[in-house]
């Protein structure tokens, strides 16, 4: 099977507030910013900006995996305890495999960074056909924190799993790929 070109990648930003337009979403230009900073290869990056509710995220995550053909999917907020706060459930609604190891190591690199507070964090990913999902905090800053924790791996999972290709600036995030 030959992998596309150019990865899809969408940007998903839930919140109440910033989908009513109440205020500017600051974490889906922060998620694009970093990508465009560490991946090389070609990529197609879209952002969308939904509100929170467990059926809602559901219903846009399985569009962009599987009507948009989405290879990653970057979903950002709604990973707290407060009880709108549901992006976690849609997340595993949607999923074929979770991969539990995403969502510790991006807890353990916040609180490397001092945020006694990343315990509360519901940071997961999942795999959904060809579609890697990474469920990221809401706050900016740790945004670029969780995808320096983890971003090594994705552009194996992504081979794994059928999708595009992609590649990084080793400079900035080394991929890691096993030797064959």
């Amino acid at each position: 099977m030959t992998q596309r070109q150019t990865a899809r990648i969408a940007v998903v930003t839930v919140s109440d507030r910033a989908s009513r337009g109440e205020y500017e979403d600051r974490s889906g230009p922060a998620a694009e910013a970093w990508l465009r900073e560490v991946v090389i290869s070609d990529m197609q990056v879209t952002r969308h900006v939904i509100p929170d509710g467990r059926e809602g995220v559901a219903a846009t995550l399985r569009k962009l995996a599987d009507g948009e053909g989405a290879d990653l999917i970057l979903i950002s907020g709604g990973t707290g305890p407060a009880p709108r706060d549901e992006t976690p459930e849609a997340l595993a609604d949607v999923i074929e495999k979770e991969l539990a190891g995403f969502g510790e190591e991006m807890r353990r690199a916040s609180l490397a960074e001092g945020v006694p507070t990343a315990i509360l964090s519901r940071q997961a990913a999942g795999i959904r056909d060809a579609c890697l999902m990474i469920l990221l905090p809401g706050k900016p800053a740790a945004i670029a924190t969780c995808l320096n924790a983890v971003f090594a791996a994705v552009p194996y999972c992504l081979d794994l799993i059928g999708a595009a290709r992609i590649e990084t600036d080793p400079a900035k995030i080394a991929a890691f790929r096993p030797k064959a």
